[in-house]
């Protein structure tokens, strides 16, 4: 099985321990033990405990912003797809926080530990608002600005409805209130 091990079934078998055992308290050999294979075996493919903790947290990673390239396909004008991208990634964390509060928590531990992966991250999400800013300057809807540097700005400014460190405000009832708010904010600088 050693030989045939690939990098997707040591990150199945390391997300399991994980959540068996959480963060602190799984090693290397535990994920080994699960793949009923030799730790060394899994350093072949991860050179070490911290470089397979970060392929779990860039996965999930990865898994949070694939549904945002949907957004792409809608047919609406640039504020509507830009407004729906936001609340997508919204929803997206959000649900995950109802869905499975201590994963969440295990992950953004692992995602915190991780600051390339969550650079690139955080990279990759503001280069899909980018074409959106793009062709809403085009259209002529929005006034005429550094696309990469508004955002940068969109996504800081809604930091607190999708960040993991205000997740603990998402159950807040006025959330979506003031998530309008900051919208309708947002929108008055971009907006011709």
């Amino acid at each position: 099985m050693a030989e045939q091990l690939t990098k997707e079934e040591i990150l199945d078998a390391a997300e399991q321990v994980l959540r068996r055992f959480g963060p602190e308290k799984t090693s290397v050999v535990d994920v080994a033990r699960a793949l009923n294979i030799s730790h060394g075996t899994i350093y072949r493919h991860y050179p070490s405990k911290a470089s397979l903790r970060e392929a779990v947290a860039e996965r999930w990673l990865h898994s949070i912003i694939s549904p945002l390239k949907d957004v792409f396909q809608k047919d609406c004008t640039s504020s509507e797809r830009l407004h729906e991208w936001v609340k997508t990634l919204i929803h997206i964390k959000h649900s995950l926080v109802k869905e499975d509060p201590e994963l969440f928590t295990m992950y953004t531990t692992l995602a915190e530990e991780s600051v390339e992966v969550i650079g690139a991250h955080i990279q990759e999400l503001v280069g899909q608002i980018i074409p959106i800013i793009q062709e809403g300057i085009a259209n002529h809807e929005f006034k005429t600005a550094n696309a990469e540097e508004t955002a940068k700005g969109i996504f800081m400014a809604t930091a607190r409805f999708h960040h993991p460190a205000h997740a603990k405000e998402w159950a807040s009832p006025t959330i979506e209130e003031e998530f309008d708010l900051v919208w309708k904010l947002i929108l008055s600088g971009i907006l011709k």
